[in-house]
């Protein structure tokens, strides 16, 4: 078990909980998975009924079982806990490109595009989100495509068919 985040305080009076993440961002939470919450010891699983996603570290979650204010401040101030072996496997599935800058590969060399805002993990058609200086797109996010990755300066280069942009 690993903490991923810590329950920060309770939201409203219907059991909502303010959780603010620092090893995983709350977009890649599974929700078919549990969470655990330590008691007297022992790690208690609860499953996330809902979720509403606030900044890119931050969510408003729906535990099952926790229907009440009261029920929700006994949690405030718990760590969430996940059975993830690994948080850094994590970062293999892209996500890790948040903040990075785009560039198109030309023949007349790179184009810059814009900066990487947010990964979507859509089964069988991963993309990014991307914001540019008029708009905000969505790229779909294909090895194929990738022609370079430069981790230090934290830029990646593509070759992105005409009239995605």
């Amino acid at each position: 078990m690993k903490a991923i985040g810590k329950l920060s305080k309770s939201n409203g009076v219907g059991g909502e909980l303010i959780a603010s993440f620092h090893s995983i961002a709350p977009s890649e939470l599974n929700i078919k998975e549990p969470l655990f919450i330590e008691f007297d010891g022992l790690p208690v699983p609860f499953f996330i009924e809902s979720i509403m996603l606030r900044g890119k570290s931050k969510a408003i979650l729906r535990l099952t079982d926790v229907n009440s204010y009261e029920d929700a401040e006994e949690l405030v101030g718990k760590d969430l806990l996940s059975e993830i072996d690994d948080v850094e496997a994590l970062e293999e599935d892209f996500a890790m490109l948040v903040g990075w800058k785009l560039f198109r590969a030309t023949e007349q060399g790179d184009e810059y595009i814009g900066e990487i805002c947010e990964f979507l993990d859509i089964p069988s058609n991963p993309c990014i989100e991307l914001k540019t200086e008029e708009d905000t797109i969505i790229l779909p996010l294909h090895e194929d495509l990738i022609v370079e990755l430069d981790a230090d300066a934290q830029e990646i280069v593509m070759d992105i068919p005409i009239g995605l942009i």
